[in-house]
């Protein structure tokens, strides 16, 4: 079980990744680091919240996960 501490996390370890592409991909199309970082961050804060919100809505689901046991030996 992902706990909400552990899904924002993950969410900004991802961004954080996420964030060094999209500058690098803005600045080869801009040639301008100040453009290329304000879009970086304006996408990164966009979406940080996007995929917390999509990774609580996954933990919900059951699609894919295995039942868990009541007890173990």
């Amino acid at each position: 079980m992902d706990s909400h501490r552990r899904s924002f996390a993950k969410a900004f370890s991802w961004r954080l990744v996420a964030f060094v592409i999209t500058f690098t991909v803005a600045y080869m199309v801009t040639g301008e680091t100040h453009a290329a970082a304000g879009i970086g961050l304006v996408d990164s804060v966009i979406k940080i919240f996007a995929y917390y919100g999509h990774e609580r809505i996954w933990f919900r689901i059951p699609f894919g996960k295995s039942e868990s046991l009541e007890y173990e030996i």
